[in-house]
């Protein structure tokens, strides 16, 4: 059946504001699930972890919970599941615990595409190992990310692999299972920053090649919290730096201090909320986790199709790269006008769009464009309609001509 994107969006309720919201991949609205869950814990009686009273049984049920959704959404085991405050957070706590087995002359490959969180925790804790680190590069043109040059990048010291799985600024898909039968051949860990594409469509940890992956929750309608997952045999083998007192379980040794009970149940409300997508979907919550996101990302992809096309029909947009696989995100800039200054005027109109580099870093840096302000970037989310894509075109359409009337 066709997306219900009436349904969908009824389950928003700040979309009752009449915004339109092309900043998903800085962070999505909240459904009202999420909402519900977390007011629910935070009017009961919840005590720290705690087996002896029912307030603390009822935090153990809520992580454990989370845990097993965000399993499910990903294709991991609950036990592999840490949880944490952001992507950032949980990567430089892996960086860190990682980067103390390095030695020098051991080598550490990342990319010019990613996010820098999937960048810098890398580069600092190889360079305080005396790794060194080797540089994927995209191609500037297309913004695709090859795949032959980890061939040549990836060797026998080669200690760990960090890719993403679509790219935060263009949207570019990179092959990361080609990427991680490269670095799994010369026995490297391959780290995969799922971000930005978790959101998008089905995933599968398995599938990916991926020993850990990353993902925030908050890019997918729930709370802002993130987690970090792997097969729990991979955490058993890793002793991070911890409180002497502090459960040196895994996945808890991974996890520092009291979380928010609160927003985990948010976490867990977020995943049935992507479950529930599509209303016909059957069989367990991986099942219609499958069928929801892959019916959301096929209403994104046609939204896509029709954003890329008008922009295409603009000679005064540069829309930058043209990936063969991309998650629904678009960067460009309007002739003779600044990416803050673009921002604005579509902000003024309602309209709430990103600018400047978005933490892609090394893209805008090798793009030559960071400097004179990065891009404006559209990305799409399954609450967005054909509608507010051709209303998003007929703005820019206003601003071509007011940037045009005081160019003359």
């Amino acid at each position: 059946m066709a997306f219900d994107i009436a349904r969908t969006r009824a389950a928003y309720p700040a979309l009752t504001e009449g915004f339109v919201h092309f900043d998903g991949a800085g962070g999505t609205q909240t459904a009202a699930g999420v909402i519900d869950a977390v007011t629910d814990v935070m009017r009961a009686a919840v005590g720290n972890r705690s087996a002896a009273f029912a307030p603390g049984r009822r935090s153990l049920e809520v992580v454990a919970a989370a845990r097993q959704a965000v399993a499910d959404l990903l294709g991991a085991e609950p036990d592999g599941v840490v949880l944490g405050p952001s992507a950032t957070a949980l990567t430089y706590t892996l960086a860190r615990t990682l980067g103390a087995g390095w030695r020098p002359g051991d080598e550490v490959v990342v990319s010019r595409l990613d996010h820098d969180a999937n960048v810098r925790p890398w580069v600092q804790a190889a360079e305080a190992a005396g790794a060194t680190v080797r540089w994927a590069e995209f191609d500037r043109h297309t913004g695709e990310l090859p795949t032959g040059q980890y061939t040549d990048l990836v060797g026998e010291r080669t200690r760990l692999v960090a890719v993403t799985a679509g790219s935060n600024a263009i949207g570019t898909v990179p092959d990361v299972p080609a990427i991680a039968k490269i670095a799994h051949s010369v026995g490297a860990l391959v780290c995969v920053d799922g971000v930005h594409s978790v959101p998008h469509g089905p995933t599968d940890l398995a599938s990916l090649g991926a020993d850990v992956l990353v993902t925030s929750a908050y890019k997918w309608s729930g709370p802002h919290l993130a987690a970090m997952v792997a097969d729990p045999a991979r955490w058993a083998a890793l002793r991070p730096a911890k409180l002497v007192p502090s459960s040196d379980a895994v996945p808890e040794r991974f996890e520092y201090g009291t979380p928010s009970f609160a927003l985990l149940a948010g976490v867990t409300a977020a995943v049935d909320h992507l479950a529930g997508l599509d209303p016909d979907a059957a069989g367990d919550r991986r099942a219609r986790l499958r069928a929801g996101l892959a019916a959301a990302q096929a209403h994104e992809e046609a939204l896509l199709d029709r954003l890329l096309a008008g922009l295409a029909a603009r000679p005064a947009i540069t829309v930058y790269g043209s990936p063969a696989r991309r998650c629904p995100t678009v960067s460009f800039r309007v002739a003779g006008m600044s990416p803050a200054a673009t921002q604005q005027a579509l902000g003024d109109a309602g309209l709430c769009l990103s600018s400047g580099d978005y933490y892609a870093y090394e893209y805008f840096q090798t793009m030559g464009l960071r400097d004179s302000g990065g891009a404006v970037r559209a990305s799409i989310y399954h609450y967005n309609t054909a509608d507010e894509v051709d209303r998003l075109l007929a703005e820019l359409d206003a601003v071509v001509d007011r940037t045009g009337t005081m160019a003359r």
